[in-house]
């Protein structure tokens, strides 16, 4: 594993203090992801889609600075698909999906379900469903439904709930855990 300066640390160790770190930091995500700014720190997300058959594995943030073309990668790839629309989707989302995927110490992406919503995919949504909030989160590209095959719902919902950063709503029946960067909050839990 290659080594990070003269410290000693692996990228491994760096990325295991980040995942502390935005746990005891908790409970805002300017806290929880502060304290690593010029420590080296590296933010990453993989996911993919069942729905586009895409996927994305990016490195975003980078010491501090998100990096403007990875989160262009991200909006597009989690863009409304029935509408073919986007709307710039709020970093701090992608933080806490980074920071829960960091969690559950695996390899494998989360599958998106849901990310960008316009208002007419929102309330088709919702017009099947009692799920589907009306000012849903999803509508101002806050919000991201996941799921992963190697861990549980229960799993993935603990890891999300753990930031302390935003909305998280676990969704067994449906596989899948909601998160957004709203007011600090959990349900179905």
């Amino acid at each position: 594993m290659t080594e990070l300066g003269q410290t000693g640390l692996n990228r491994r160790s760096l990325l295991r203090i980040f995942a502390a770190t935005s746990i005891i930091a908790a409970p805002t995500m300017s806290n929880a992801f502060a304290l690593l700014r010029g420590a080296g720190d590296v933010r990453r997300i993989r996911m993919y889609s069942g729905r586009t058959g895409e996927t994305i594995d990016t490195i975003y943030w980078i010491e501090g600075n998100y990096i403007p073309e990875a989160l262009n990668e991200i909006t597009y790839f989690m863009r409304d698909w029935r509408q073919d629309a986007t709307k710039d989707v709020d970093p701090r989302t992608v933080d806490i999906a980074a920071a829960a995927h960091r969690l559950l110490e695996v390899k494998e992406p989360f599958m998106l379900l849901s990310g960008y919503r316009t208002a007419k995919t929102n309330a088709m949504l919702r017009s099947g469903s009692r799920g589907v909030a009306r000012n849903s989160l999803h509508m101002k590209a806050q919000a991201a439904d996941l799921r992963m095959r190697s861990r549980s719902v229960a799993q993935v919902y603990r890891a999300a709930a753990a930031c302390e950063a935003g909305g998280v709503g676990k969704y067994s029946r449906s596989n899948f855990v909601h998160m957004d960067c709203g007011p600090i909050r959990t349900w179905g839990g």
